[in-house]
């Protein structure tokens, strides 16, 4: 008898850590239907925001124009060919002529300072290299080939009073 009560206690004590093992991985869920509740995370860091200047877009003149174009048209490390920059007056157009210029890649930067979009027209001859209009507060840089010698025409409008600069340099 002592041997088959020292199997039988072997035999029920494998079976109950066996049933321990299987149910000690086991966990009760209900479903309420709502989604899982959000972690806790902290809000993040930002630095206190400074209300923007309402004037950092209105059109400047004389010296203040040339620091604008300054900043907007950053050198460059290709030959400058053409640099134009002004003033237009609300709902007029200026149209203005490169020199000569050999065939090559060429870089073209526009800019505008306006509260509202400045219309750019590139051509060469009747054939139209850019064409957008550009919101104002960014530089665009545009890649265009001329395949001849060739005199570019540069149109600029606006519906509202705006500052223009653009500058094309050989790549």
């Amino acid at each position: 008898m002592p041997r088959r009560t020292a199997a039988a206690v072997a035999v029920a004590l494998c079976g109950a850590l066996a049933a321990g093992a299987a149910l000690s991985g086991c966990e009760y869920v209900y479903d309420d239907g709502r989604g899982p509740l959000p972690t806790a995370t902290a809000p993040p860091f930002t630095d206190a925001a400074l209300p923007q200047d309402p004037r950092r877009n209105l059109p400047v003149t004389g010296a203040e124009l040339e620091a604008w174009v300054g900043r907007v048209l950053p050198d460059t490390a290709g030959q400058v060919f053409h640099t134009g920059f002004g003033l237009l007056k609300a709902g007029t157009a200026r149209q203005e002529s490169t020199g000569q210029l050999p065939s090559g890649t060429y870089s073209l930067t526009l800019a505008c300072k306006s509260p509202r979009r400045v219309s750019f027209t590139v051509r060469n001859g009747e054939l139209a290299l850019v064409d957008l209009s550009l919101r104002c507060g960014t530089s665009r840089v545009n890649v265009i080939q001329v395949s001849n010698d060739a005199v570019l025409s540069v149109e600029v409008a606006a519906q509202s009073a705006a500052n223009f600069a653009y500058r094309i340099s050989r790549i």
